[in-house]
């Protein structure tokens, strides 16, 4: 279970990963080797999963997002594992929900422009025969994107 201690450094590792121990210790309070030793302990029980760099698409040509909603032919428990499988290869997708509603699946899609967004909707999903339809929304204007969680 996570203190306070552990719930404050979560808060500032997902504000810089690359704090220090000593910085991270001033931060929350503690000494440089309790913050070394509880970043080791939320790595080890798997509350820290990954440090990883967030890169912006603009500087990768990755210019355009979709949101795209994906309904399958039939909710079998095979094709929902096989899409989720086929998703997890895509590195265009981004993230992909399983959701309740009128729909099966939610994806944000990343894309250089239309055509290229077009080529992978055509292979991804117009060529699946167990996809019976999806619908897609283009991004106009990112309002809010955040990779942090409330602790």
């Amino acid at each position: 279970m996570l203190d306070d201690i552990d719930r404050l450094i979560l808060r500032e590792l997902q504000q810089n990963a690359r704090l220090s121990s000593e910085e991270l210790g001033e931060k929350v309070g503690v000494s440089r080797s309790s913050a070394q030793r509880r970043v080791q302990n939320l790595r080890e029980t798997g509350a820290i999963q990954r440090e990883i760099a967030v890169v912006s698409p603009r500087h990768v040509d990755a210019v355009m997002t979709f949101v795209v909603e994906v309904e399958l032919e039939r909710e079998r428990i095979d094709l929902l594992d096989e899409f989720r499988r086929s998703v997890l290869k895509l590195e265009e997708v981004q993230q992909c929900y399983y959701v309740t509603g009128h729909t099966d699946f939610i994806l944000i899609v990343l894309a250089k422009d239309m055509a290229s967004f077009d080529a992978f909707s055509r292979r991804v999903f117009t060529e699946n025969p167990n996809i019976r339809r999806f619908h897609t929304n283009v991004v106009v204007d990112q309002v809010k994107v955040g990779l942090s969680i409330p602790v």
